[in-house]
């Protein structure tokens, strides 16, 4: 997973939580989660929808 930056803050908590939200889903039985900034993070990442909600679009 990207986060927006390095100094995220949420860089700490978030990779956990998305690990105990994919490891409670039907059929997963492990769940692990990467941290990368390769590629860089960008607003294109986003849905077109989260850019029309926060305003980007």
């Amino acid at each position: 997973m990207t986060l927006t930056s390095p100094s995220c803050p949420v860089a700490e908590s978030l990779p956990a939580e998305v690990e105990q939200k994919a490891g409670s889903v039907q059929g997963v039985t492990k769940a692990t989660v990467d941290i990368t900034f390769d590629p860089p993070w960008s607003k294109d990442m986003m849905s077109e929808e989260a850019q029309l909600e926060l305003g980007f679009l």
